[in-house]
């Protein structure tokens, strides 16, 4: 597909899969698979989801400037559909609004969803990243697109958003790693952590410039404005079992900006499960704690059945986590 690679990490064909929505934003989708101990793609597949893959954002090239969120939503539409019609919805940061808009339009096709660093509620409580987007001009991202040719180029944006050289103490931090400073262990995911880090993807500016106004500028998916594919998208009609995880540390999106989704949706509080892990934004997606403490009991949950109710839904037997199983 022209926007999008569908990654199969699979270990059985059969059964619910479950499609980890990489943000489209800054970086590629490797923040969920960096190396060994700091990969969320292994941490899931230990913990038993045995049928895994990963919506994994193209690039955009010149002929892609013109898509928009509509595009994207499409795409994910037909991963969806190219995988039997129903899922269950992992969505990492960026990837995460994506996910739930998807599922509020198409509501029998996600039968649980997880957001985890996500912004939904921008106004809730601003983080560093919020802030910067509510407080620039427009015209500054709408110069980005221009400097692109209709494209914001990957290496540009990276040079409006990030703050300075990323210390070694900072890449430690966010990988949550024993390994001591200076040696040769650390010094090796440092090297994979630095490469990933610069290496940057470009997107299409009619999407960089809808989620900045739609999400940052006028938070439309928190007051109801937010329309996708031709419908409003309507979360208090979202209904399905919802799974929280947020950063304590998170600069990029605060625990408020996530956990609004609670008061947004029409999800029973007994199938709505919040979590906030001790660490920073990509800790969430690649800290050896957090993939050994918190994502195995994502994992369990997404593994609970679904019971009828006497309305004749599925909901979510219950909301407690298990710990991690043998792969």
């Amino acid at each position: 597909m022209q926007a999008v690679r569908l990654r199969d990490f699979s270990l059985v064909k059969r059964g619910v899969p479950t499609i980890l929505c990489s943000p489209f934003a800054l970086h590629g989708a490797v923040l969920a698979d960096l190396a060994t101990g700091h990969s969320l793609v292994a941490a899931l597949r230990r913990a038993g989801i045995e049928r895994l893959y990963m919506a994994d954002w193209r690039s955009a090239s010149p002929d892609m400037r013109f898509l928009g969120i509509d595009d994207y939503l499409a795409a994910l539409n037909v991963l969806v559909d190219h995988l039997g019609g129903t899922v269950d919805l992992i969505g990492l940061c960026q990837g995460g609004w994506l996910s739930v808009i998807y599922a509020a339009r198409f509501p029998a096709k996600v039968r649980k969803l997880v957001m985890v660093g996500t912004p939904v509620d921008t106004a809730a409580r601003p983080s560093k990243l919020s802030a910067l987007a509510e407080a620039t001009p427009l015209t500054v991202f709408r110069n980005l697109v221009s400097l692109g040719d209709g494209r914001v180029i990957g290496r540009n944006l990276a040079r409006v958003w990030r703050g300075g050289v990323i210390e070694s103490d900072d890449i430690r931090r966010s990988l949550q790693t024993p390994e001591p400073a200076g040696s040769p262990e650390f010094a090796r995911l440092e090297a994979i952590f630095r490469n990933w880090n610069a290496w940057t993807i470009d997107m299409p500016g009619t999407y960089y410039l809808e989620v900045i106004e739609k999400l940052y500028k006028r938070n439309e998916l928190a007051t109801g404005g937010f329309h996708a594919l031709g419908q409003r998208v309507d979360l208090s009609r979202l209904q399905l079992p919802i799974y929280l995880l947020a950063g304590n540390a998170d600069e990029v999106v605060t625990a408020e900006q996530l956990f609004a989704v609670a008061r947004l949706v029409g999800t029973r509080p007994e199938h709505l499960r919040r979590e906030v892990a001790p660490c920073d934004h990509l800790g969430l997606f690649m800290g050896r704690r957090t993939l050994e403490e918190y994502w195995p009991r994502i994992a369990g949950w997404l593994n609970e059945p679904l019971t009828h109710c006497s309305d004749g839904n599925e909901e979510a037997s219950g909301v407690s986590g298990s710990g991690p199983s043998a792969a």
